[in-house]
């Protein structure tokens, strides 16, 4: 038996050890950055070395508004926002977040198996399933920035294409 806990275990005490120098030199890192303002923010960092405790404690905020400012041609184009669409034997559904937007500045119109969105800072054209719908019955809902668009399927087979019909946001 002690030989096959060894077989299993044996390396775990030297991979510990790693692991811990390793974190060790990575959170020592950290500290460095902290002190040279490359990360800001306030921090209070004390190193932990007692019997069976070793590490670091580290209490603080960080500043990230600089790190994660995006450049200001990068903000001014629109954006593709993310989109789900989903079909049943009744309808097709499309769920696009937009987050930030207000409801009055949200535009969304169905035509040709197609589905347009538009908002201050986003812009989609979304494919839909069928071109076998009936968009002038269209319903939109618009919740904590995300917007629900239902577009019921036509009950018969009709080869006309369909006009543009833009959809009353609620």
């Amino acid at each position: 038996m002690p030989d096959e806990f060894e077989d299993i275990f044996g390396g775990s005490d030297d991979f510990f050890k790693k692991l811990a120098k390793r974190m060790f030199r990575d959170l020592e890192e950290i500290e460095r950055a902290i002190k040279s303002r490359e990360i800001r923010g306030e921090w209070d960092i004390r190193p932990i070395d007692e019997p069976y405790r070793k590490g670091f404690a580290a209490h603080g905020k960080l500043q990230l508004d600089e790190l994660l400012k995006l450049p200001k041609q990068v903000s001014d184009e629109l954006r593709e926002p993310l989109t789900d669409v989903f079909q049943d034997e009744d309808s097709v559904k499309i769920y696009v977040e937009l987050p930030g937007e207000e409801k009055k500045d949200v535009q969304v119109s169905v035509k040709d198996g197609r589905a347009e969105v538009k908002a201050k800072n986003f812009q989609k054209t979304i494919e839909l399933p069928t071109k076998s719908l009936e968009s002038e019955k269209a319903s939109a809902n618009y919740k904590n920035g995300v917007l629900e668009v239902t577009i019921p399927k036509k009950k018969t087979a009709d080869s006309e294409q369909e006009a543009k019909q833009t959809i009353k946001i609620e």
